[in-house]
């Protein structure tokens, strides 16, 4: 069921970048988000509309939608937190320089949900009901994040029916694209099997979008094996960056918070030989830039091992033959 093809998303200059202390300035922001194009990642997400008293990372967020291009046909996410954040957001969209698409988010874990958006499931579907109302309207697409899917740091596993009904919820609200987050890092490959074998079963007309984070370094095999199952849509970020909300459970921030790194997945999918369209050379060197902009070393295994090389010169043979003598134990 692996597809050819799968449809990546950047999520480095939002979910990247929600979390780290480092508050990197507009123009750097979109630098990187024209060098995402240069490489051909199709889609990103830009900014979030949180309030920039909680995320002051994405005060800017106006000032980079005002920067980016328009003449690509890469498409643009922004994260929407709730009804103020969409007001912010028409505005933008009535200017001219809006983005393709929105994201809303409820946790299936109401409890998860009620910590890091302030409401519960009926009052976050009746705010995200209104504000999909008019995103549609304006020719905005809605991208409906069902999150803690596969589990959560307070209440634990989610029962699948609080799940369906989530997805059930956005579908029927008009969303184009449903993203299973696995916001607190707990999934595992056999999880994931389980959950979206019966998603893509139960849903067959529905596009299902893999979100993993890497808390406990099973995000890329996890994302590997969404796309085995069919997945076409995968998230991911630069160098391995990200963040989760806080929710005051105390395990929560011990493990690695990050997205999946997009340097080393993109760069696997290559070599199993499932096109992305994205240029895996200028790929690694924007995540090195990344590395710079941010001022801290990030994730990426591959930008540091390079690609893969097959078939050596045979200058590189001699060379690695002659000083390439070992013990077997080191060898191995």
């Amino acid at each position: 069921m692996t597809p050819e093809q799968i449809h990546y998303c950047e999520c480095w200059a939002r979910d990247g970048l929600q979390s780290i202390e480092t508050l990197v300035p507009a123009e750097r922001k979109i630098e990187m988000i024209h060098g995402m194009i240069d490489a051909g990642i199709p889609e990103m997400e830009v900014t979030s509309f949180s309030h920039p008293k909680y995320l002051p990372q994405f005060a800017d967020a106006v000032d980079v939608l005002k920067g980016l291009r328009r003449d690509t046909d890469t498409t643009y996410r922004v994260l929407m937190p709730n009804i103020k954040g969409w007001e912010r957001f028409e505005e933008c969209v009535k200017e001219g320089y809006g983005a393709h698409r929105i994201i809303l988010m409820i946790s299936s874990s109401e409890t998860h949900n009620t910590k890091n958006f302030q409401a519960n499931h009926e009052q976050a579907m009746a705010e995200h009901a209104e504000i999909m109302k008019r995103a549609l309207a304006l020719g905005v697409e809605v991208v409906g994040c069902v999150g803690t899917v596969f589990g959560c740091a307070i209440e634990g596993d989610i029962p699948m029916p609080l799940i369906d009904k989530l997805v059930n919820f956005y579908h029927d609200n008009g969303a184009c694209l449903l993203m299973m987050g696995d916001t607190t890092g707990q999934a595992n490959p056999a999880q994931v099997r389980r959950i979206y074998g019966h998603l893509m079963s139960t849903h067959p007309d529905v596009e299902f979008l893999a979100h993993f984070h890497d808390t406990r370094g099973t995000g890329l095999t996890n994302a590997w094996t969404a796309v085995e199952c069919g997945v076409k849509w995968v998230d991911g970020s630069l160098g391995a960056i990200g963040g989760q909300p806080a929710t005051g459970a105390k395990l929560y921030h011990l493990g690695y918070k990050g997205n999946i790194c997009t340097e080393d997945f993109l760069s696997m999918a290559d070599e199993s030989g499932v096109k992305s369209g994205v240029n895996i050379d200028k790929l690694h060197l924007l995540g090195k830039r990344a590395e710079e902009v941010v001022g801290f070393p990030m994730r990426s295994n591959v930008i540091h091992a390079g690609r893969v090389d097959h078939d050596p010169s045979a200058a590189e043979k001699a060379t690695l033959a002659e000083g390439g003598k070992g013990t077997a134990a080191t060898n191995a």
